[in-house]
């Protein structure tokens, strides 16, 4: 008898979790039971109504562990707490929900409002997880507009640029009181909670109590606070009768699920988020909604009086008990059409999402498949390495690596050479002859890339071919014309022309315009560097380790001409002698 049949033996009839582990003690699945012993033996008894996706965890399973809880309701907080903990591989998950942004407002005697990806115990009040990263910066950028919390990590000792743009109400200095200050802070709150009417009751009251106290300077800001809040509010989509509300909609498409919740407080729609949920393709849309259910509202903050769904649970009740709550399936009226919209807006979400994925793969993989035909390639050219050269007159000649990956930048692999070989003479083929040595004098065959592409016409595609030839003879080597994107092929007295329009044409350009920026963005940065060097060689006390820590430092010459002694000092290098000695140089060539 082995360990699980033992174990299945003294399964005890209470309610609790239970917790799926693989052979490498790995937890892969997280469940929670009314009766603990009838739930976990129907996954080892008949498996003929099992899902491929349970059939497959089972066949992993060789231990499980359970935890009696006193009821159901508890039995579910633990288990959203230990799915949050392990994301075990099998449980339906929000799809990268660790990373997904909040919205802070601190736990601080002067609270801030700030964005994070972790939310902790610390008092603090989180608003989220929100989908978008860039629309829950957008809301940041709105609110500190809107209201004046501090945003400073530590109290300065004078009032910071963001007091004098009217950003900041200065509490570091004594700007404002605490209890003031605190009503700014419970204004935020309401707002992202979506209780603009309070929000815009509370502010008109403060603005004329601030003008009968003939503060006129704070009952002018009250007011163009208030007129930026009704403003944003009458933007925001009326709902008759909805009430405070979150809506859930559901909507497959292929093998992926997406959840969409419409939030609704006060009769207005004031937002909405949309989650893919993986491993959600075998379940039923009710265990689907159940999982979302679970695993968002663990982590967010419920608001809302009512939340809608699209399909009936089997565990309403005991939702009901933990989120306290109430849920409704609508089947007429509003509510009903706002769980429509949101399946509608989850659908859609889908389409885009999967329309986004073909789009991509046409101008990756699909690109290199054409590719390959119209350069009659034996093999599919997974790999290409991309070569262009860069020079000011000859001065600072330097030479780009870019590489594609099946038609996608894997800009780990890019490399720059600084040509040794010109010294200061024009000559793009011996430049291009010594970067293709460089690169290939040394390679073994089996790390050659699938395409070489020569930035350049056919005299660039000779030099390179003069080079690679003597070490490799079957790598296929092209160049590109920066006119009409003409490509010269070897052996080729004719270039050839890519169908305009065509996939495999915008990634040879693709490729050619990284490779351009790469040099390009490398000679740049060298010839910063020479003219710094230029300009401060003749200064007593700045050799070539101050200069490149000045640099650094500053970032351009300019910066460094207009550097404080203190400013100079902080240069790790620097000393007070050498620091006057460069602002007398530049005082007395100004002068």
């Amino acid at each position: 008898m082995n360990l699980l049949e033992e174990k299945l033996k003294t399964l005890p009839e209470s309610p609790g979790v239970y917790i799926m582990k693989d052979a490498a003690g790995k937890i892969i699945y997280v469940g929670k039971a009314v009766v603990l012993k009838n739930r976990v033996r129907q996954y080892f008894h008949s498996n003929k109504n099992h899902t491929a996706k349970v059939k497959a965890m089972v066949a992993k399973i060789v231990d499980f562990e359970t935890i009696i809880t006193e009821s159901e309701v508890e039995a579910l907080i633990l288990e959203c707490n230990l799915i949050k903990k392990y994301r075990p591989r099998y449980n339906i998950c929000l799809k990268d929900d660790k990373t997904y942004p909040y919205l802070k407002l601190t736990n601080e005697k002067f609270p801030r409002i700030i964005l994070t990806r972790r939310v902790e115990k610390d008092g603090a009040r989180y608003f989220g997880p929100y989908t978008s990263g860039g629309a829950v910066k957008e809301t940041l950028e709105l609110l500190r507009k809107l209201f004046p919390l501090r945003t400073c990590r530590n109290f300065p000792n004078r009032p910071c640029l963001q007091f004098h743009i009217k950003r900041c109400l200065a509490p570091c200095v004594d700007k404002i009181s605490r209890e003031d200050y605190f009503q700014f802070v419970v204004a935020v709150g309401k707002f992202l909670d979506g209780k603009t009417a309070e929000v815009e009751r509370d502010l008109e009251s403060r603005m004329l109590a601030a003008a009968e106290n003939l503060n006129f300077e704070m009952a002018a800001r009250l007011r163009d606070i208030l007129l930026a809040v009704r403003k944003i509010s009458e933007r925001q989509k009326i709902v008759t009768d909805a009430g405070n509300v979150d809506a859930i909609g559901l909507a497959r498409l292929n093998s992926e699920v997406c959840a969409q919740i419409f939030f609704v407080r006060e009769g207005k729609v004031i937002g909405r988020e949309s989650f893919l949920l993986n491993g959600a393709a075998d379940e039923t849309d009710s265990q689907a909604v159940l999982n979302f259910i679970k695993q968002y509202y663990s982590q967010a903050k419920i608001t809302a009086e009512e939340i809608l769904l699209p399909t009936e649970l089997d565990d309403e009740k005991i939702l009901t008990e933990w989120l306290k709550v109430k849920l409704t399936v609508p089947k007429r009226g509003v509510k009903n059409s706002l769980v429509e919209m949101a399946n509608e807006n989850a659908k859609k979400f889908l389409e885009e999402r999967i329309a986004r994925a073909e789009l991509a793969n046409a101008q990756t993989i699909g690109a290199v498949s054409d590719l390959q035909k119209y350069l009659k390639l034996a093999k599919l050219p997974r790999r290409m390495e991309c070569f262009d050269i860069s020079h000011f007159q000859g001065a600072e000649t330097v030479a780009s690596m870019v590489v594609f990956e099946n038609g996608a930048p894997d800009k780990k692999s890019y490399r720059r050479f600084k040509i040794n070989s010109t010294e200061g003479k024009p000559d793009d083929f011996l430049s291009m002859r010594e970067v293709t040595e460089r690169r290939y004098g040394k390679l073994a065959a089996e790390e050659l890339p699938d395409l070489i592409v020569i930035d350049g016409g056919i005299g660039q595609l000779n030099s390179a071919l003069e080079i690679i030839r003597q070490f490799h003879k079957d790598v296929p080597v092209v160049g590109l014309a920066k006119q009409f994107e003409l490509i010269f092929v070897e052996g080729e007295s004719e270039p050839m022309e890519l169908p305009r329009g065509s996939q495999a044409l915008y990634l040879m350009q693709r490729i050619r315009d990284e490779a351009h920026r790469f040099a390009i963005t490398y000679h740049r940065k060298l010839r910063r560097a020479r003219n710094l060097k230029s300009e401060l060689d003749n200064i007593s006390g700045i050799g070539a380790k101050r200069r490149a820590e000045l640099f650094k430092k500053f970032g351009s010459l300019q910066k460094i001409k207009s550097a404080t002694i203190d400013e100079l000092l902080e240069v790790p290098s620097m000393n007070r002698a050498a620091a006057e000695a460069l602002q007398r140089f530049f005082a007395t060539v100004e002068n």
